[in-house]
């Protein structure tokens, strides 16, 4: 089952002058960050800046919160043992010396 991401938005708090018309519509980069430790979702929304201005220190606004719905991918088990080391160890033991 793959996973959705749901988002909330406050619209009030973009920055209309990054608003920009594309062939079907007027679009708005956004960037989400993972917040796992947050108590308001898995990632907080903000919205995109150009490279000059994260250079310049700028940040985008705080646009909302993020949450993954569904379940979470599940944690790695521990590994198995290698084949090849095993079938050596046994090979071995069927040498007489």
């Amino acid at each position: 089952m793959s996973n959705v991401i749901t988002a909330k938005l406050n619209v009030t708090a973009i920055d209309k002058a990054k608003l920009f018309r594309g062939e079907k519509g007027v679009y708005l980069d956004i960037v989400l960050i993972p917040s796992p430790a947050s108590q308001y979702g898995d990632y907080m929304v903000v919205q995109s800046v150009t490279k000059e201005e994260r250079e310049a220190g700028k940040r985008g606004a705080i646009l909302g919160n993020a949450k993954v719905m569904g379940a979470k991918p599940a944690q790695p088990t521990a590994k198995p043992a290698p084949v090849a080391a095993a079938a050596a160890k046994e090979a071995d033991e069927d040498v007489p010396f």
